[in-house]
């Protein structure tokens, strides 16, 4: 678990899953704890760049939410996270993302999916039905005498 120096700079890193729930951007980036394992994890203060490698594993309980990937870098200078390298997002309600390349633009709030070469990205939604509208004055047939 990162919880101190420069590798508390990942916090934002779940945040370039909030493309896929956009109202909750900001409440899921503050609300509690990000676990992230990996094989390797490295911070540049020269460069801005915080790296983790090898078996990347993100999980934010409170969230319901895992995220798998080869690597996760945060670019502090530009406010960029970067996921690659069989990148898959799992959120507990069902909905998912596979990609190779995940980039979220935090600044920006938008978020690029890309696929290896000759091949596509998968998303899967978990969608609520809408409820009907009802008309709160109903229209009469009747005609006055």
């Amino acid at each position: 678990m990162l919880r101190s120096g420069g590798l508390l700079l990942f916090l934002p890193l779940l945040a370039a899953l909030c493309p896929l729930f956009p109202a909750q951007a900001q409440q899921f980036a503050d609300s509690g704890v990000i676990t992230i394992e990996s094989d390797l994890q490295s911070a540049d203060n020269g460069t801005g760049v915080i790296t983790a490698s090898g078996n990347v594993r993100l999980v934010h309980a409170g969230r319901g939410l895992v995220a798998t990937s080869r690597q996760a870098q945060y670019f502090t200078e530009e406010d960029r996270i970067v996921l690659s390298g069989d990148v898959d997002v799992i959120q507990a309600d069902g909905n998912l993302l596979r990609a190779d390349r995940f980039t979220y633009l935090l600044k920006e709030g938008r978020a690029i999916a890309s696929p290896v070469p000759g091949q596509q990205v998968f998303s899967q939604w978990s969608l609520q039905p809408t409820p009907p509208v009802l008309d709160p004055a109903p229209a009469t047939n009747q005609v006055a005498p």
